[in-house]
């Protein structure tokens, strides 16, 4: 018996809403990462993209966990010597929020094409507000 694999053209794609105020972090951005990779419907292929789109809103009121408010630091490098940048969370929270749970999301997705291709799929927006209703997203709850 051979073992049945969903094709490209028949892949269908759902939109759904996520609230992240007053959320914590990590698990808002788990339940999108594993909406993103498929891993919620029984088509589920490890190597395959079956994942559906996901819009996070209320970015900027996501709630970080103990003392990560003050301790936790997004770096980066940009390329030059001594090209090392450090931003804290709470600077990050305040200029870019929705840069924070995009890194969050990225960082539990797979590591190559795959993933990339995957992260195209999520659109973080920092309000209320976002211009996907013609798409009609679907509410989820997020499990705390």
């Amino acid at each position: 018996m051979k073992t049945q694999f969903v094709s490209g053209d028949a892949i269908v794609r759902n939109w759904y809403v996520i609230d992240a105020a007053n959320q914590v972090l990590g698990r808002v951005a788990s339940q999108a990462a594993r909406i993103l990779m498929g891993k919620h419907k029984p088509s589920y292929t490890p190597f395959l993209d079956t994942g559906d789109h996901v819009i996070i809103v209320n970015a900027a009121k996501v709630r970080l966990t103990g003392k990560k408010e003050d301790l936790k630091v997004y770096r980066h490098h940009t390329g030059y010597p001594g090209g090392l940048k450090e931003i804290p969370a709470r600077k990050m929270r305040a200029t870019r929020p929705e840069r924070m749970m995009e890194l969050a999301v990225k960082g539990m997705l797979p590591k190559s094409k795959l993933g990339k291709q995957m992260a195209r799929k999520l659109k973080v927006y920092a309000g209320e507000r976002h211009p996907h209703q013609a798409q009609k997203p679907v509410e989820m709850a997020v499990a705390c």
